[in-house]
């Protein structure tokens, strides 16, 4: 009988299959023990952030106009014509002026400010302002029209030392000595709180310093006869203090000034000598 197949044939076929499956077998270990479980077929999800973009989907526009902020109404400046100049003491270390503004008198030393104007200095016949780094001047005397010049009623500064008298005459009011204090007519106060050129007249006033710190004023004169000369100061007392302030500048003396027709006392520390000592007034 014919065989349709060889015997080594077979063999060699079986050999092959076997060897086949060997490969396969030995391929699938070593894809299970080293080869990564990633690719195409073993790719893992991985926890991670969505992306989002803000995305404009209408058209660009224009920004809307700003709205003009509102402005307020600019205050109105004051003018130099509001002030009016009515007397000036002017030495070489001291200027103070007498001034009228809103139907006031005001007494003005050097540096003070008025209406938004600050003074700088005095002549013999007007005073300087100075605001906003300009200058102006005030004139005691104003001319009117037919007239060259004419003085004013209230221009003390201007008056002759005779006007002087009379017009100190003519006041009402005394300074009554009432033992441990001296009486003043409040018409006396009120009359030289608007002329205090007649004040320079009756009483001379000057600094006394320690060194270059000023410890008050000393009394250089006081008139004969005058109404200082019943206020009890004496020629070399020193004042150091009035109501208890002490005057170590010509701004703390003005300022007294400038309120002394609203006051109803008054009390003076003076050195007379090398004694201490007060002197007490009342007003009415």
């Amino acid at each position: 009988m014919k065989h349709l197949f060889k015997p080594e044939v077979f063999k060699g076929l079986i050999a092959l299959l076997v060897l086949l499956l060997m490969v396969k077998s030995l391929w699938f270990v070593v894809e299970v023990v080293w080869l990564p479980s990633s690719g195409l077929e073993h790719a893992e999800e991985k926890g991670g952030k969505a992306l989002y973009y803000r995305v404009k989907l209408t058209p660009n526009e224009a920004p809307a106009p700003e709205r003009p902020k509102p402005t307020r109404p600019a205050k109105p400046q004051g003018s130099i014509k509001d002030i009016e100049l009515l007397a000036i003491y002017n030495a070489s270390d001291v200027t103070v002026i007498t001034v009228s503004y809103k139907k006031k008198t005001k007494v003005l030393s050097k540096g003070d400010e008025i209406n938004g104007f600050v003074l700088e200095g005095a002549g013999s016949n007007f005073a300087t302002f100075s605001k906003n780094s300009k200058t102006y001047q005030i004139n005691l005397i104003k001319s009117k029209k037919g007239d060259k010049s004419v003085s004013k009623a209230k221009d003390v500064a201007a008056a002759t030392s005779s006007e002087t008298q009379s017009s100190s005459s003519k006041v009402e009011g005394d300074i009554i000595d009432a033992g441990d204090h001296r009486i003043i007519d409040k018409s006396l106060v009120e009359h030289y709180a608007k002329n205090m050129e007649e004040i320079m007249k009756n009483i001379g006033i000057a600094e006394q310093k320690e060194g270059k710190d000023l410890k008050g004023f000393r009394v250089t004169f006081v008139r004969k006869n005058s109404h200082f000369s019943k206020l009890g100061l004496r020629r070399g007392d020193v004042i150091k203090s009035i109501n208890g302030q002490e005057i170590t500048s010509y701004n703390a003396a003005m300022n007294v000034y400038k309120n002394i027709d609203t006051m109803d006392s008054l009390s003076l520390t003076i050195i007379r000598g090398k004694e201490e000592m007060e002197l007490e007034y009342e007003i009415n």
